[in-house]
């Protein structure tokens, strides 16, 4: 009998076919977001489900999902899932690295120019027709950020990319904070700089938060964080929502101690803080950052590979390619 599989949201359809080959599937071709409720009667007698940021699985969905094996996420972030909670259960979770990387490097780079040059802001202007009525020689001055002093929070895959797009592309100075040092080599093939969070603070021009979300990385950057920026700073946030304080983030931007930011998640989103909608000095995106064809393809196509290989089929059975919680095949295996 074949397994059942759970696509919760619209995919690339030749790319979910794959699954269809080895398993009965129900897809979600509409994109439907769906509620808890909604979400675990969808599941009802399901082996496996590729599931995104907008689905949370939780104790209360796998007590209602005993037959889950295999949540395949699509994306690098998985705080959407309660990982202890399913290695207790012996319900295997993988994610989507690597392929995401160079694609949202760049897209963390684009949101930093566009706040420091103003972009949007200036976008904006044009599109009402008021360039006409003015053009001073300080009409949307922003920062420069060739020769400016770049900061990374979080200095994992994306951050080193990012690191070495500012240093080689740019001629930044790059300095950077995690949790322990990058190994020398690292160091230098990023051109890079370990300092403490308080000098990172301080020091940075611009300012990319790349930190995974978890309870000791929620609101890192909050009110006294930002104080301690320069006012000519920015801050871009393409991390997860909950890593910087949204409110916090707005009252800084409305009273000028930093100068704008980029933002591309948000706590509680697909909801925002709507302060941050009155604000001209922040550039908003909706969470977009590896959003290319071929990369979002990637992640679909790698996702697909984890679900079929952890349930025991495909080039490498059993041996999904990049599992979360790796113990729960190791004592699988032991019991078989």
């Amino acid at each position: 009998m074949r397994a059942s599989v759970l696509v919760t949201r619209a995919s690339f359809p030749d790319i979910v076919d794959r699954l269809r080959v080895h398993f009965d599937v129900t897809d979600n071709p509409d994109d439907t977001v769906w509620t808890q409720p909604e979400l675990i009667a969808h599941l009802q007698g399901k082996t496996a489900a590729v599931t995104a940021g907008s689905d949370r699985i939780d104790v209360t969905l796998l007590d209602a999902c005993p037959q889950l094996r295999a949540v395949c996420n699509i994306g690098v972030g998985y705080n959407n899932v309660d990982v202890d909670a399913c290695t207790a259960r012996g319900v295997l979770v993988t994610n989507t690295p690597d392929v995401l990387t160079g694609t949202t490097a760049d897209f963390g780079f684009a949101l930093m120019m566009a706040a420091a040059r103003r972009i949007t802001e200036s976008e904006r202007f044009l599109r009402r027709g008021e360039w006409i009525k003015t053009g001073r020689y300080e009409m949307f001055v922003g920062g420069d950020v060739h020769g400016a002093t770049l900061g990374i929070l979080g200095m994992g895959r994306i951050g080193q990319a990012i690191a070495r797009r500012g240093a080689l592309g740019f001629g930044m100075q790059v300095i950077y904070h995690n949790r322990s040092p990058l190994a020398p080599e690292v160091e230098a093939s990023c051109q890079a700089r370990y300092v403490d969070k308080d000098t990172l603070l301080r020091e940075s021009d611009h300012l990319i938060i790349v930190v995974p979300y978890s309870a000791s990385s929620h609101h890192a950057i909050g009110a006294a964080q930002l104080k301690q920026m320069k006012s000519s700073a920015t801050l871009t946030n393409i991390a997860r929502g909950g890593v910087v304080d949204d409110a916090a983030l707005a009252v800084a931007l409305a009273e000028g101690s930093i100068a704008a930011a980029g933002l591309d998640v948000f706590e509680g989103e697909p909801a925002l803080n709507p302060a941050l909608l009155e604000l001209s000095n922040v550039v908003l995106t909706p969470h977009i950052g590896s959003a290319s064809v071929a990369t979002r393809r990637a992640m679909a196509a790698l996702c697909v590979d984890n679900l079929i290989a952890a349930l025991g089929l495909g080039n490498t059975p059993g041996k999904p390619p990049t599992p979360i919680n790796p113990q729960v095949l190791t004592h699988a295996a032991a019991t078989v």
